[in-house]
């Protein structure tokens, strides 16, 4: 593993974010007013509170109401474990103090939260790149207008990127202290502290265990890494050996500060409802629901974008569904298409998907990925993951998801391709940050995570942009990074 000794100022390893918030509060003031603008903007005129919104709500009353963790069924309260207790436990606190269902309160909070994810981004950019780099990636941390748009939904996303962000940072802060030969007493703190901000993650929703496997991925390739050299291959003075049993200490501490927070609910749900699930269930159902695997199954054979969840997916159970709607490649004959339109038929009679039409679907999918294995297992995936990362993140806005058609009202269809194109923006000048920062310690972390989570992303049958915000803070350092590497190029450090 190489590490490069750059040039750096002198002071560039001690300070703190908040040290380079007090050298230049004239920036970081302007800048945080400008992001706290946008993001009342998307308050006041565009607050998000959706299905799910009040599925949490209805949760967090329970819980407080009656102290029951479950939800209102015909009038009863019924335990549940569909949800993971994180973001009904922030509505309940919210709603303790300022009143029932009060979701202005809510997202005011929210915004907050995600200003001072933008603090954490910063803190982040400075600990991998510079302080220059720190400035930046504030800046494109306050006027992101995708983080600024979910800290105005009633959904996890805005604590999920939090939390996601600060277990980042204390993970490149605990990998530094490697090199640094840090206090062990600071250093076991700092990776239990990353350890509890990734439960924290896990107990807002499961996938945020994907940063513990990145991290913990990482801290095991730093210990493969110091494998003893041979003879032939002596030591270089550029290639420090890391200490193994720090390395061992800190997955240890990370470990419990992760899974440590999940041992309460593991153990309600064993008492409550008789059933090990230290976890949320994969399709977010109680144990007496319908999984619709059939249904699931034969979406994953042609859905690729967005649009399609929104206009078929999201709509079963409950709702009508258009076969018209369906694009061509869920098609493999004109026989096949008039096995499907039939199954839509018996669907939309009573608009219920019952065992019996959930496996005619599951035979379906299965001639489907008989007959094309590569689409259903590497080309549809790649798809999906691809509009997940591009897409124009409008989807809790007014615009046509459907904005390539170009009829959409002008001020939307300008709203899609404005967010569109910033988003690409975004991601490119990321991919150009990681690409030019590659030899530095700890970028892998980085790089890790984000192939780690984008695979993840490719086994969803519902590519939903907003699962890729959680990669964000990685971008948006990334970006920073690379925006200030050309003119201030003696500036830049490893973490």
């Amino acid at each position: 593993m190489h590490f490069p000794r750059p040039k750096v100022t002198p002071n560039a390893y001690i300070l703190t974010v908040l040290e380079l918030v007090r050298k230049d509060a004239r920036f970081f003031l302007a800048v945080a007013l400008a992001g706290l603008a946008l993001r009342l903007v998307f308050v006041l005129h565009f607050p998000a509170v959706v299905d799910d919104s009040r599925l949490y709500a209805d949760i967090a009353e329970n819980w407080l109401q009656h102290g029951i963790y479950g939800i209102t069924n015909s009038g009863e309260v019924v335990p549940t474990l569909s949800r993971l207790p994180g973001y009904p436990a922030f509505l309940a606190a919210v709603f303790a103090i300022f009143g029932w269902s009060n979701f202005r309160a809510v997202l005011l909070i929210q915004v907050l939260f995600d200003l001072g994810t933008g603090l954490l981004i910063a803190d982040l950019a400075r600990r991998m790149f510079s302080a220059r780099a720190a400035k930046a990636a504030f800046a494109l941390a306050a006027l992101c207008p995708f983080l600024a748009n979910y800290a105005a939904a009633a959904l996890t996303e805005t604590l999920e990127v939090f939390f996601a962000t600060l277990a980042l940072d204390l993970a490149i802060c605990g990998i530094t202290g490697f090199r640094n030969n840090s206090n062990s007493m600071r250093a076991s703190a700092t990776w239990f502290g990353c350890g509890l901000s990734i439960g924290a993650c896990i107990l807002l929703r499961p996938d945020g265990g994907i940063l513990f496997a990145a991290i913990a991925a990482y801290l095991f390739l730093l210990l493969f890494r110091q494998s003893p050299r041979s003879a032939a291959q002596p030591a270089i003075p550029d290639q420090p050996r890391l200490p193994i049993l720090p390395v061992l200490s800190a997955g240890l501490f990370l470990t419990l500060g992760a899974f440590g927070p999940l041992v309460p609910w593991t153990l309600r749900n064993l008492h409550t409802l008789h059933k090990f699930q230290p976890l949320a269930p994969r399709y977010a159902n109680d144990s007496d629901e319908l999984v619709m695997t059939g249904f699931n199954r034969w979406t994953r054979t042609w859905i690729a974008d967005y649009t399609s969840v929104q206009e078929i997916y999201w709509k079963v159970p409950g709702d009508a569904i258009d076969a018209t709607r369906l694009p061509g490649r869920a098609f493999d004959s004109p026989q096949q298409g008039e096995e499907t339109q039939q199954l839509f038929a018996d669907y939309n009679r009573d608009h219920d998907m019952t065992p019996e039409l959930d496996s005619r679907f599951a035979a379906l999918a299965a001639d489907r990925i008989h007959s094309a294995p590569l689409r259903y297992y590497v080309w549809l995936p790649a798809l999906r993951v691809a509009d997940m990362w591009l897409r124009p993140r409008t989807e809790l806005l007014a615009s046509d998801p459907r904005w390539w058609e170009f009829n959409d009202d002008p001020v939307w269809l300008t709203v899609s391709l404005a967010f569109g194109l910033t988003n690409f923006v975004y991601v490119a000048l990321a991919a150009a940050g990681l690409l030019r920062s590659r030899h530095l310690f700890g970028i892998g972390l980085f790089i890790l995570f984000l192939g780690m989570r984008s695979l993840f992303l490719a086994t969803l049958e519902n590519p939903e942009p907003r699962y890729t915000l959680e990669c964000y803070p990685i971008v948006i350092a990334a970006a920073a990074a690379f925006l200030i590497d050309k003119s201030h190029r003696d500036d830049r450090k490893p973490a």
